[in-house]
Order: C-alpha cells, then sequence, then structure tokens
C-alpha cells in the first residue's frame, strides 16, 4: 500500500474497558508495523483504565471529562450534560491542534465526541463495532461513517455500503500454535488421562460461574471431570475457604495469565460473553458454553452468545439457568464427542484472523 506520506496522523479513541482498549492498541501496533514514522494519538475518558494502559504500551493518550450514562442512579446523570459538552470542546481542540488524517473509535465514552467533531471537520472516521448489537453512539454515528468495521455479519442497524465484516482486532498469533494438551493439562497440576473444563469469568470474575462450580465440587468429582476455574478477584479468597481442601482435579485461580495453555488444556469452555472473549474462542475452537453477563449494556452480552447459538456454534445458558443447569450441561457436553466435534467446527468458521489487518487496510485507504 502506498501512502502520500510516510508519517500518517492517527487519532484513536476507545475505552473503559479491556474489550474497548486492547483492540485499539492492537491497530494502533499494526500501523506501526508497516508506518514506524506514523503519529498516533489516543482519546479516552479521564479516570478510565485506557488512561494508564494505553501509555504503558508506549502511546500518547489525552482525556475527555465524558462519562456513561447510570441507568442505576439516574441523579447522577445531571452532569451528563455539562460533561458532554465541556469533552466536545475539548475533542475539537485536541483535533485542531493534531490534525488527523482519519480517526477510528473502538467503542467507550470519549469516541462519541472525538469522532463528531472529527466528522464535523471532514476528517474521514471509522467505527469499529465489537458486538452483534450497536450501541447508541455508533448508531449516532453511523451515518458519518467513512467505514464500519463489524465482528458479525448482516447488523441491520448500519448502512450496508460501508459495513465490512472484518471480526475484532485481537492478537492472534496467541490462539495459534497451542501447546500439546497433555503437556497443557500437567502445567495446571492435572491428570492428562481426564477431561478438562476451562472455566473464565473475566479479570473480576464471575459470582454466577463460582456458585455453580462451588455446588457442583461432588459431581465434577464423581464423573471424574477435571476444572481449571478462574474466579477473579473478588470471590477467590471466599472460594479458597469454602472449597473442600485437597480436591483432585480442581486448580483454583485468581487470574489466568498464560491463556494460551489454559486454552490448550481444556476440551470445553465455559465463558462469559463479551465480544472480545467470543472473538478469541472463535480462534481457539473448542466448544464453549456462554453465560452472558445480564446486566451488560444494552444486554449485548447475549445477543452475541444468540448470534452464536444461531449458528449451532455454542451452547448458552443465562445467570437464572446457571444454577440448575450449567454443571449437568457441561458435564454431558464433554462426554458427547459428536457434540464437542460439531459445535466446534461451527465455531472455527466464525473466526476472523486477520482482522487486525484488514481494519488497517480500511483504515490507511481512507487517507488520502
Amino acid at each position: 500500500m502506498q501512502l502520500s506520506r510516510t508519517s500518517p496522523k492517527i487519532i484513536i479513541s476507545g475505552g473503559g474497558t479491556g474489550g474497548h482498549i486492547y483492540p485499539a492498541i492492537a491497530i494502533a501496533d499494526e500501523i506501526k508495523n508497516r508506518f514506524p514514522e506514523a503519529r498516533i494519538l489516543f482519546v479516552g475518558a479521564e479516570g478510565k483504565m485506557e488512561m494508564e494502559k494505553v501509555p504503558k504500551a508506549g502511546y500518547q493518550i489525552k482525556g475527555l471529562p465524558i462519562a456513561g450514562i447510570d441507568r442505576g442512579n439516574m441523579l447522577s446523570n445531571l452532569s451528563f450534560p455539562l460533561k458532554l459538552r465541556k469533552s466536545l470542546k475539548l475533542a475539537k481542540q485536541i483535533i485542531n491542534e493534531f490534525k488527523p488524517d482519519v480517526a477510528i473509535g473502538t467503542g467507550g465514552y470519549a469516541s462519541g465526541p472525538l469522532l463528531w467533531q472529527a466528522a464535523k471537520q471532514n476528517i474521514p472516521i471509522v467505527i469499529q463495532e465489537q458486538n452483534s448489537f450497536p450501541g447508541i453512539t455508533n448508531k449516532l454515528l453511523k451515518n458519518k461513517a467513512a467505514a464500519i468495521c463489524v465482528a458479525y455479519d448482516g447488523i441491520m442497524q448500519f448502512p450496508k455500503e460501508k459495513t465490512h465484516y472484518t471480526g475484532n482486532p485481537i492478537r492472534s498469533e496467541i490462539f495459534q500454535n497451542l501447546p500439546e494438551q497433555d503437556y497443557a493439562i500437567q502445567t495446571f497440576g492435572l491428570n492428562p488421562e481426564k477431561k478438562v473444563i476451562l472455566s473464565i469469568g473475566g479479570s473480576q470474575g464471575s459470582r454466577t460461574l463460582n456458585n455453580a462450580w462451588l455446588n457442583g465440587i461432588d459431581q465434577l468429582q464423581d464423573t471424574g471431570v477435571q476444572l481449571i476455574w478462574q474466579t477473579g478477584k473478588l470471590d477467590h479468597e471466599k472460594i479458597k475457604s469454602q472449597a473442600p481442601h485437597n480436591l483432585d482435579g480442581i486448580h483454583i485461580t485468581e487470574f489466568i495469565y498464560d491463556m494460551k495453555t489454559a486454552y490448550a488444556a481444556a476440551d470445553v469452555i465455559v465463558s462469559r460473553a463479551g465480544a472480545m472473549a467470543i472473538s478469541e474462542l472463535e480462534l481457539v475452537g473448542k466448544p464453549v458454553i456462554l453465560v452472558p453477563f445480564p446486566f451488560a449494556a444494552e444486554d449485548h452480552q447475549t445477543k452475541n452468545a444468540q448470534a452464536l447459538v444461531k449458528d449451532n456454534a455454542a451452547k448458552m445458558f443465562t445467570d437464572e439457568q446457571v444454577p440448575e443447569n450449567l454443571v449437568n450441561a457441561a458435564v454431558e457436553l464433554i462426554q458427547n464427542e459428536n457434540e464437542q466435534n460439531g459445535l466446534s467446527e461451527n465455531l472455527k468458521k466464525l473466526g476472523k484472523p486477520n482482522a487486525t489487518k484488514e481494519i488497517t487496510d480500511i483504515l490507511l485507504n481512507l487517507i488520502k
């Protein structure tokens, strides 16, 4: 690809959660790989995790005072119009000073004001929508976008002619060339001759999943099914104290740093249904049971999971269904190789290993 300059100037806005930040960093890294002289500026929300994570990844970031709508406390939203007005003004100032060639938003509070102001100044903007159902901000911006990159095919809320089915940008090399399963299982102190469930509830963990495994330990022991159980930070001490000691075949950990080995060890994976988690699972291709987080904005995790269930690429249980169904379903699935193979094959078909490269191509092609 030939650009009129070797140092394009690009603004990337995304944050609030790792699901918005890490895709943004993946895109920035790809741009830098192609154009080491490229100038990249991140714009995030003050006080949010991007203000720490982005500098650690080696990029400059500026913060806007924007915050989201708090659906649980409507009184706290009285300051929202003022924060929005300030953020729009500051976003305009940032754009005037940096003079970007193109801007991309990966979601989060700050991407709305930044992309809105960029579009007003006729700077091409790109939306990167990670979920199967777009959020309010991206629906408002859809007509101003030069391109929209989506992770799910057939999103009806976006103009067809602008929409590109790219997948979500993740570091796909983490999910390629997984270690041998027997070796991976032994790494967690488990028996390679027995089947393994991997349960991942996010960095904070999932109380719903934790309670289900706590109540289902006897059943796992009786059936000889092993469990790699990522509890998250909040419940870790409680589970360590409540779970029987010297459990055979149960590996309890607060956080899993080596996800590559954990994925390799698993026969079946139980996970929340965040957009980035699903994109990873599609590349791993192991049979999966999804338990959507019920309080995600606009219930997007349920919609993400349903999109996979529709293609027979995953099983799904709601939080309410988990106590009665999850452990039984996981044990039944791990004992049914035909069903595992069917789910695995369908899930792999949805994987998009070249997402980061495709999104970067689209982004750079917009630079005049």
